[in-house]
């Protein structure tokens, strides 16, 4: 599948000019750093930022940049409800769901409410007898408990029956979501979502989470208690912010620069051993969480219970810990085998089908698929068939339920809308969602997915696409230019990695194929008739191995990296994708 290269953001080269100008003005060493100055200019004026000022608020983050948390529709009757609860000394069931914004907000929630109430508990639902969202058998437990509130993150915003329920039996309920609402809210205390209509709140992205972590916030206002426990909470923000796949602009990209700081300044036990040891001189970033830290938790969910991911980042002591590291990390493997299984049967359907391979979406079941991998298998669908999926399975007698992945431009959220009359229940966002339906709907399903995705294609192009800042020759890769590129963090959504191309390059001499597998390529390459050489990494770019040993010139788009290996730090190109 060929990716398009695309330069990102058109921009003003007189407002790079400009900028450069004042960076050249105001920095030491100016003369020696020209061009890689001139590289951060052009970074800097394609996310917006056109002064030195504007720079410098770009690259602070301070608690007083945060929004008045009182200013989410809902937070005074939230925060009125649950403090009258501490003061009544009545039980709290904190209720999230089972993927790692949920997990990561009970965590946070109940880490924030043992400092003011010991009568609490909460509730994470079963992935494959209850479903998504929250559940009756949920609202019964908490019943039984003698539960008189309900504190629910990433989830019940369309939980109107669920709620009714909890009204039934005298139960209070606050729901803190970040999906969109349907055309009627759940009748509770209060329901906390920006992405309300009537919500004035002015910052309409954060995660489940965050808007957890927004609540804490307000509640931090009203009552003595210590400030350093909203900084302690932020590593578990971090993590549902970069695992969620929420935009990292705004409110997120401060709440995830001060979770980092938190992370690798004094992170809790439970998140280290989900990170590893990182080497002397490292910092954990984004990506360790997305890659090494979400899987994991996620995996709890998927293979057992979310639960058991709660159980881990709340423990203290080192023997729960390492017994509940233990437990996840075999989840971890369980669910790597799964959905390197159903990945290849998935492929396998659409390459022995003609009828899949024209089709313009691709819908794929078979009944005995593991639930709790379906989004995954998705996503790794779409890296070789870029098209909207959906991957379902049987949930129960009669039932099926999955999970949807998108690709560029196209909203699945949207596409399930029009695809109502085929679908019992959905949920989620513009690029991922879930879903159930009967079987007798598969067909239908089936069709009027294709109908919305095919009228879609008249004004859309499926095309992988991989971005880039700018193009640049292979000496101006040097520590100064990342340290430069560093300033520029975190990066996620909206705010990406930098990314550049480079032309015209050839094999130094060390390159060759890598891996159990031989499908990766450890690099070497320089320019013609110079010296500079730069390693770097090609994940599954193995078979260009034969052309670039013989010699054939060849452009790579790529991001830098610092290698540390034994105390020794070396630079290195992260290769997504080579051109000859």
């Amino acid at each position: 599948m060929k990716n398009n290269w695309t330069l990102n953001n058109s921009f003003s080269p007189e407002n790079v000019e400009h900028l450069y100008t004042e960076l050249f003005a105001k920095t030491k060493n100016a003369r020696q750093q020209k061009e890689e100055l001139y590289i951060l200019a052009t970074l800097l004026v394609q996310r917006g930022i056109n002064t030195i000022d504007e720079a410098k608020e770009f690259t602070s983050f301070t608690f007083n940049k945060l929004h008045d948390p009182f200013l989410m529709l809902g937070m005074n009757k939230a925060v009125d409800r649950i403090l009258k609860a501490i003061i009544d000394n009545q039980k709290i069931m904190v209720y999230g769901d089972y993927d790692v914004d949920g997990t990561t907000s009970v965590a946070l929630m109940m880490t924030f409410l043992k400092e003011l109430t010991s009568n609490l508990t909460y509730y994470i639902p079963d992935r494959y007898t209850e479903g998504y969202g929250i559940s009756i058998k949920g609202i019964d437990t908490a019943n039984e408990e003698n539960a008189a509130l309900i504190i629910a993150l990433d989830c019940g915003i369309k939980a109107i029956d669920k709620i009714e329920h909890a009204n039934e039996l005298g139960i209070d309920f606050i729901i803190c979501d970040h999906h969109t609402p349907g055309d009627k809210v759940p009748d509770c205390v209060a329901v906390l979502d920006p992405k309300q209509e009537d919500c004035p709140y002015p910052y309409k992205e954060l995660s489940g989470a965050a808007i957890g972590y927004k609540l804490c916030q307000a509640l931090s206002s009203k009552i003595n208690i210590s400030e350093n426990i909203l900084t302690e909470i932020l590593d578990l923000t971090v993590i549902s912010l970069a695992c969620d796949i929420v935009p990292l602009t705004g409110e997120n990209r401060i709440l995830s620069a001060m979770g980092l700081k938190q992370i690798n300044k004094s992170p809790r036990p439970s998140i280290t051993a989900l990170l590893g040891v990182k080497e002397e001189g490292k910092l954990y970033n984004i990506s360790d969480l997305v890659f090494k830290a979400g899987p994991k938790i996620n995996a709890a969910g998927r293979i057992s219970s979310g639960k058991r991911a709660v159980d881990l980042l709340l423990a203290t002591e080192e023997s729960d810990i390492e017994k509940f590291t233990s437990q996840i990390n075999e989840y971890n493997t369980s669910r790597k085998e799964e959905d390197k299984k159903i990945t290849e049967e998935a492929l396998q359907m659409i390459r022995e089908n003609e009828s899949l391979q024209t089709k313009n979406s691709n819908v794929l079941y078979k009944e005995d698929w593991h639930k709790g991998v379906v989004g995954i298998v998705a996503s790794r669908v779409i890296e070789h068939f870029y098209k909207p999926t959906i991957i379902l399975t049987k949930s129960s007698e009669g039932v099926l339920g999955g999970s949807v992945r998108s690709v560029k431009g196209f909203n699945v959220y949207n596409a399930l809308e029009a695809c109502q009359s085929e679908i019992l229940q959905f949920g989620g966002h513009k690029y991922a969602a879930g879903l159930t339906l009967k079987e007798s709907q598969l067909n239908g399903l089936i069709q009027k997915f294709e109908e919305v995705v095919t009228a879609q294609m008249e004004v859309l192009k499926f095309e992988p696409e991989i971005k880039y800042d700018a193009e640049i020759e292979l000496s101006s890769i040097t520590f100064k230019l990342k340290q430069f590129i560093d300033k520029l963090s975190p990066f996620g959504p909206q705010n990406m990695t930098p990314t550049f191309v480079t032309k015209n390059v050839v094999n130094a001499g060390g390159s060759r194929i890598v891996g159990a597998d031989g499908t990766h390529l450890k690099l070497e390459v320089k320019h013609p008739d110079t010296d500079k050489k730069v390693a770097g990494i090609a994940f599954g770019l193995g078979h260009h191995d034969s052309a670039i040993q013989g010699g054939k010139p060849f452009d790579i788009i790529y991001t830098i990296d610092v290698n540390h290996w034994r105390n020794t730090q070396t630079l290195q190109v992260m290769v997504r994708d080579i051109r000859f």
